[in-house]
């Protein structure tokens, strides 16, 4: 190398991909929700968590909060009004209606809250925001577990014979409420952030579902009262298919002699229930592409 002479390091290739730039929180909607489970189950644990933070019950409190509704129920609707001797097995029957019923509000309710609820963990993380909807989803679902445990027990009590229905009844009635509750959890959840009225109109809806559904009067009573036409606009409603699954579940097979199987319920009921979910769903596929449409305006609302 001679003096005054300079070396010149060969160029870099750079190569560069043309391409629009995505946040680190965009997501594909539910699917993107469920491909981190891990953070999923965070969020529900914390949520459990802090829900019985300072008790000394615990989780006790999802046995007893459901079992002070039934007592409710059926001392006012059994007892003093008379339910009791027109609908054989009526604790069953109310109790059935109201797992499907609190597990739908408890969805909708706490999915509506869930964003604004959220908002100082939504600025700390890069995250799907479908995930607060879903998670409240899934810690209501986990309270279905031990009403389920309380109704076993008591059906065992009154003579229960499950049958090949029992499965696909709890199913469906779970699987309904499911996709229902999610559904208007996404679309209430993001109105929510814009409107805060709607937080207060869900607990309006909330009031309803536990008339609109045969859970303190029986589907005989509806069958009986409605014109055919106006019958199957009551059956169209997925909760109310819901509570009639759930019933058919445990209260139709219960019974000293199992003759609570004679009762009045919907015929095709599994064809009613199939075109009922997939209603469900569709609102579901309308709650998500609402919810993505709005989503990005989250921040700035909060």
């Amino acid at each position: 190398m001679t003096e005054g002479t300079t070396t010149e390091a060969p160029a870099r290739q750079v190569r560069v991909v043309e391409g629009e730039l995505v946040a680190p929180s965009a997501s594909q909607g539910l699917l993107e929700v469920f491909r981190r489970r891990y953070l999923l189950k965070l969020l529900v644990e914390r949520e459990l968590a802090s829900r019985y933070e300072g008790s000394a019950l615990g989780f006790i409190w999802s046995y007893l909060n459901p079992l002070s509704q039934f007592f409710i129920y059926w001392f006012i609707m059994g007892k003093i009004m008379g339910a009791h001797g027109n609908i054989p097995n009526y604790p069953i029957h109310v109790f059935a209606g109201l797992i499907v019923t609190h597990f739908f509000t408890e969805t909708f309710g706490a999915g509506t809250r869930s964003i604004v609820r959220n908002k100082a963990l939504m600025t700390k993380m890069a995250l799907p925001r479908e995930m607060f909807p879903v998670s409240a989803m899934l810690v209501s679902l986990v309270h279905v577990g031990p009403q389920l445990v309380i109704m076993v027990i008591v059906c065992l009590f009154t003579g229960w014979h499950p049958d090949a229905m029992t499965a696909v009844g709890l199913g469906f009635a779970v699987a309904l409420a499911m996709a229902l509750g999610t559904a208007l959890a996404l679309l209430f959840s993001v109105a929510n952030v814009f409107f805060r009225d709607f937080g207060s109109f869900v607990g309006i809806v909330t009031n309803y579902v536990r008339w609109g559904v045969p859970m303190v009067y029986s589907y005989e009573m509806v069958h009986k009262a409605l014109p055919t036409w106006l019958e199957n606009v009551y059956l169209a409603d997925p909760i109310a298919m819901a509570v009639l699954f759930m019933q058919r579940a445990f209260w139709v097979t219960t019974g000293d002699d199992g003759t609570t199987a004679i009762a009045v319920m919907p015929d095709h009921m599994v064809l009613r229930g199939s075109l009922t979910l997939a209603l469900s769903l569709i609102v579901l596929v309308i709650g998500q592409l609402v919810f993505s449409r709005f989503e990005k305006r989250i921040p700035e609302r909060l």
